[in-house]
């Protein structure tokens, strides 16, 4: 749906964006992720069209921005850090004159706003001027006019700034709900945000992209190893001996003896099926497996650990 390749975007001397290349698939939610400064909005500006880019390309739906950049603006829905809101509006009129820019004739109008007022919570205070609104609610009023006119794709640019906690998890449904039916790029400072909703994350740092994968691609390995917890229903040297016997295993530990049982940590290479190495195992030596479970870090570790490296040129 999205295709950034070798994205560059120069300030002078100051380079905002180096060499950015990502795809987006469709009805993807993807967590784009990155410390102040990283180029986060620089290459949000530049897929929505806002900015221009020094060299490289953005490709939405086999159509370059470059190329045909109001063609591109009719299917994206966007949300800036700060939402584009005129204070003096009512939100009703403001809705409207966002149905008048992106030509939304007046047959659907009315359905459209009344479901997304509902969808973002703002029905009561669609007669009230913009600018006596709370911070949350002018958020939300922002959200609303990026869903004006049902574009396939949005890009939301740290939605929940303003939001109290019970705000906050209904965004997480809405999110989740628009996901059936629309590509989102998410940018966000709070990455329980992220590992509630996203499917895929890209983390930039410097203007590089620093990582990119699932979710559990990044919670599930550490330093290119993949780590699980196996509990055995054997005496602990069987175990062991089972356990040197299967190649994927890297290293593995005793770690306590539960219910009679005994339960290993066991380390393998983040590309091995080591898991499925050790059931099969466990299944011809007839030695029952009572639990197997991932040992996964949080995206906030992985998110530190991925912009440390990269900082200090690979060691933390």
């Amino acid at each position: 749906m999205i295709e950034i390749r070798n994205l560059v975007k120069t300030y002078g001397k100051v380079t905002a964006l180096d060499d950015v290349s990502f795809d987006v698939g469709k009805g993807e939610i993807l967590g784009f992720l990155g410390p102040n400064g990283a180029g986060k909005s620089t290459a949000m500006n530049i897929i929505t069209g806002y900015l221009a880019p020094t060299s490289g390309s953005v490709i939405v739906d086999g159509i370059d921005v470059a190329d045909k950049p109001l063609e591109v603006r009719k299917m994206i829905g966007y949300l800036p850090e700060q939402p584009p809101l005129y204070g003096d509006m009512t939100v009703n009129e403001y809705l409207n004159f966002i149905c008048d820019l992106k030509s939304v004739s007046q047959k659907k109008r009315k359905n459209m706003l009344d479901d997304i007022t509902y969808i973002v919570k703002i029905g009561d205070v669609r007669k009230r001027l913009v600018r006596n609104l709370s911070k949350g609610y002018r958020q939300r009023v922002g959200f609303a006019q990026a869903l004006v006119g049902d574009p396939p794709i949005l890009i939301l640019d740290e939605p929940t700034v303003g939001l109290d906690p019970k705000q906050v998890i209904e965004f997480r449904r809405i999110i989740n709900g628009l996901g059936r039916n629309h590509t989102i790029i998410l940018s966000t400072h709070i990455l329980q945000e992220v590992s509630a909703v996203c499917s895929d994350v890209v983390i930039i740092n410097n203007g590089k992209v620093a990582g990119a994968g699932s979710i559990s691609d990044f919670t599930s390995s550490q330093n290119g190893e993949k780590r699980f917890v196996v509990t055995f229903d054997a005496k602990r040297e069987e175990a062991e001996a089972l356990l040197k016997a299967v190649p994927q295993v890297k290293s593995f530990s005793f770690s306590r003896i539960e219910h009679n049982a005994v339960v290993f940590r066991v380390i393998a290479d983040s590309k091995a099926e080591a898991n499925k190495a050790v059931f099969f195992a466990a299944a011809e030596k007839k030695i029952p497996i009572l639990e197997m479970k991932a040992i996964e870090k949080s995206l906030e570790e992985e998110f530190v650990s991925i912009i440390s490296k990269d900082a200090t040129g690979g060691e933390v």
